[in-house]
């Protein structure tokens, strides 16, 4: 089939990984793949597994971008596209008009934050085939705008086999000795844009009350601020500097591999007010790392019922759990192993491309039925 993945997301997060693994996955299994990406795109290098030809620059900028639908519209037409897929909320009516006057494509999107989408949707997508949504909570907030006939859930995937590394140690090493921080002590890190929702303030205010048990401490911030001013960068190293805490801390800009991240830390901590799935708490499950993480629909579906989850906004008990879990040295490889399993088993990446594609393949029947 051939197959037009649209996002016009600037920066890159979970969402636009999804895209891409997604369409290298696809490309892998013998499909026709194309990308429309905005021309300001920062993470269109990742698509170079894609003849150039094949990516498709148009600037979406809201959802009623008649004249970017137009264009789609006429890509999708001259190279006979049959399943357009689009994964950002102001990229769904575009996508939808340019199926339409595409005439023989199938519409698809794919649902990523638990955010509530508006509910002009019900009525401006109405050639919609399939709306999937990362997670059940996703799937269920999609229902309330589509018919049940047309939501399914297909949680984001991983492949664990990646990241066996024999040189595990040599990493470690080398991300420690790199960052100033000794080979000895413990090392919390965290993974994701830094703005308010990702609750990385909770992280610092728990991190105070961490190193009066566990004094030598480090934590580990990855991550970028896209505001124009970095504001909330600025606050987050303000309440550092306030606490005394500024050894403690190491700050890294988005990294572009995370096995050294992942090798040097002894627990990874999601402190997120809001996930809708939580790909960095998967990619540290698939790197074997015990975890504690806040009670976001995200985290829960993704760890169950489990000791590693706290409350959302509560830096007193994310401290708490911290500190139990680096003072089990035993209990914290235990978790990370059981982590690593499930990963692997509930949540592959091969699963993940295979489920889409079936998608795909379902909606196109439908097209060739006289």
């Amino acid at each position: 089939m051939r197959i037009l993945q649209i996002s016009s997301a600037r920066t890159f997060g979970g969402g636009e990984r999804h895209v891409i693994d997604l369409a290298r996955g696809l490309v892998a299994r013998g499909h026709e793949v194309y990308g429309a990406i905005r021309p300001t795109c920062e993470w269109q290098d990742r698509l170079d597994f894609l003849p150039a030809e094949n990516v498709f620059k148009v600037s979406i900028r809201n959802s009623f971008g008649v004249l970017s639908a137009i264009r789609i519209g006429e890509f999708v037409r001259d190279r006979e596209i049959e399943i357009v897929h689009a994964h950002v909320a102001r990229d769904y009516v575009p996508a939808s008009i340019a199926c339409l006057t595409a005439k023989s494509s199938r519409f698809v999107i794919t649902r990523h934050v638990m955010f509530p989408l508006k509910s002009f949707n019900r009525f401006a997508l109405q050639n919609l085939g399939m709306a999937i949504g990362v997670s059940e909570p996703v799937g269920e907030m999609l229902r309330k705008i589509f018919s049940a006939d047309k939501i399914t859930v297909i949680p984001n995937g991983i492949s664990v086999s990646q990241f066996d590394h024999d040189e595990s140690g040599t990493l470690r090493e080398e991300f420690r000795r790199t960052h100033g921080i000794p080979r000895d002590v413990p090392v919390v890190g965290t993974l994701g844009e830094l703005k308010p929702l990702k609750g990385q303030r909770d992280l610092v205010l728990a991190a105070q009350e961490v190193v009066k048990e566990i004094p030598g401490c480090r934590f580990v911030v990855v991550g970028i601020d896209h505001t124009p001013d970095s504001r909330f960068r600025r606050e987050l190293k303000r309440l550092v500097k306030v606490f005394g805490l500024e050894e403690s801390f190491v700050w890294l800009d988005w990294v572009e591999e995370t096995d050294a991240f992942f090798a040097g830390i002894d627990l990874f901590v999601s402190p997120s007010h809001s996930e809708s799935f939580g790909l960095a708490i998967l990619e540290a499950m698939a790197h074997g790392k015990p975890l504690v993480a806040t009670e976001t629909d995200g985290a829960k579906e993704l760890l169950g019922d489990s000791e590693q989850l706290v409350s959302v906004n509560h830096p007193v008990q994310l401290a708490n759990r911290v500190t139990e879990l680096l003072g089990k040295r035993d209990r914290c490889r235990e978790l990370g192993s059981q982590n690593r399993s499930q990963a692997g088993a509930r949540f592959s990446l091969e699963d993940m491309v295979e489920s889409t594609e079936r998608v795909y393949k379902e909606l196109h029947s439908r097209n060739q039925t006289p």
